[in-house]
């Protein structure tokens, strides 16, 4: 099963690099712009066909993938007669949207994946049918029984037992109506909480099961919604901290240091923990998918944001220049002076290739970290 896990975990690796590419592509065709190539990987040209303009195919090394869109610096050569269709001739605007396209892509995938957990696959969640009734508690004397499942709670509906239950544990003692289902038949039943001082709260003395919930579209849409934006905000987190995280890393590639679970982790190390939470044997079914759904959802999330950062070759680098064109074309306009030509991403190559080495560096010591002393969670 593990090995499982880690191929379906491949699998949905390199369909989010389609999605980001299809961002940019689908954003670039809109507006006109000439989209040549769409291929998933690099290196030699496996299989590929064509439709209108684009080609479309399989290259031989799958580390990626990319869309090319024809005239993104001013000395690229388009075709007579389509100079309006290059990136470059586009306004800025339009610019920041097909660049920006590629993380709205991670970001709008990470939310469907969280939202078919809530709607679709469900999550282990309490649900108010009893399984135990403690001896000499609130819930003896008012008559509950094994296999009651509770409907409302002073006639508010009970669908999320976790948080409705509290209203219990806020009563202060006074009776509370509940409105119970039992063989069929639905039954009035009422019981004043009992103090408990161990647990410093009052207490209604049941025990109800642990089960598989799902939520209906519009609570879906929006827990999904809540959780994708806690995803980002931790994403955030760990972007800021990331450099501080690098010599961490190196100590615990290199010196033996004790792998942290909340550290660096790269693609391989990914791929192994979701190979493990696939194939554990202490979580059920429906958890593993869960598991597994919820990593691959993070890893778009991440990515999108990552994306983001305003440094090239990132996108959020090439934003960054279409950002920096627009303030130089509003400082032309105040001083009455024609619009600047576009800042050539070409003059930049210096930095670009800077900054690719040191990526390609940590990802080459994040490689060798997942293989010789990896992370495990211990599903």
């Amino acid at each position: 099963m593990e090995i499982v896990g880690i191929l379906a975990f491949v699998v949905a690796l390199l369909f989010s690099v389609m999605v980001h590419e299809f961002g940019h592509f689908l954003t670039a065709r809109k507006f006109g712009m000439k989209v040549s190539e769409f291929f998933l990987g690099f290196g030699k040209r496996l299989w590929s066909f064509t439709r209108g303009e684009t080609e479309f195919g399989i290259k031989a090394i799958p580390a990626g993938g990319y869309c090319r869109i024809e005239g993104m610096t001013p000395q690229d050569q388009m075709p007579e007669g389509e100079e309006g269709r290059a990136f470059i001739a586009a306004t800025s605007l339009k610019k920041l949207i097909v660049l920006g396209a590629g993380s709205f892509a991670h970001f709008l995938l990470g939310f469907i994946l969280i939202f078919s957990i809530f709607f679709a696959v469900g999550f282990q969640a309490l649900i108010p049918d009893i399984t135990e009734i403690a001896p000499q508690s609130a819930a003896q004397s008012a008559g509950f029984k094994v296999g009651d499942r509770i409907l409302t709670i002073d006639k508010d509906e009970v669908n999320n037992w976790a948080k409705d239950s509290k209203k219990i544990g806020q009563s202060e003692g006074r009776e509370i109506v509940f409105t119970v289902k039992r063989d069929g038949k639905i039954l009035t039943l009422s019981a004043a909480p009992k103090y408990i001082e161990s647990e410093k709260r009052y207490v209604l003395g049941v025990v109800t099961k642990i089960g598989i919930k799902r939520e209906g579209f519009i609570p879906s849409i929006k827990d999904a919604s809540t959780a994708t934006w806690a995803l980002g905000k931790e994403s955030v987190k760990s972007l800021v901290t990331l450099p501080t995280k690098v010599p961490q890393l190196i100590r615990q590639t290199f010196m033996g240091e004790e792998r942290d679970p909340n550290g660096l982790v790269g693609v391989v190390g990914a791929a192994r923990v979701s190979g493990e939470a696939v194939g554990s044997q202490n979580l059920s079914g429906n958890q593993r998918l869960q598991t597994f759904i919820l990593i691959v959802a993070s890893l778009n999330v991440f990515v999108g944001l990552f994306n983001l950062l305003p440094i090239l070759p990132l996108d959020g680098g090439h934003m960054a220049v279409a950002i920096a064109d627009e303030i130089r074309a509003l400082f032309a306009r105040i001083r009455k002076k024609a619009r600047p030509v576009p800042i050539d991403v070409n003059v930049l190559t210096p930095i670009t290739m800077a900054v690719f080495v040191v990526l390609a560096l940590l990802t080459a010591v994040l490689l060798v970290a997942d293989i010789i002393n990896p992370i495990s969670l211990n599903f």
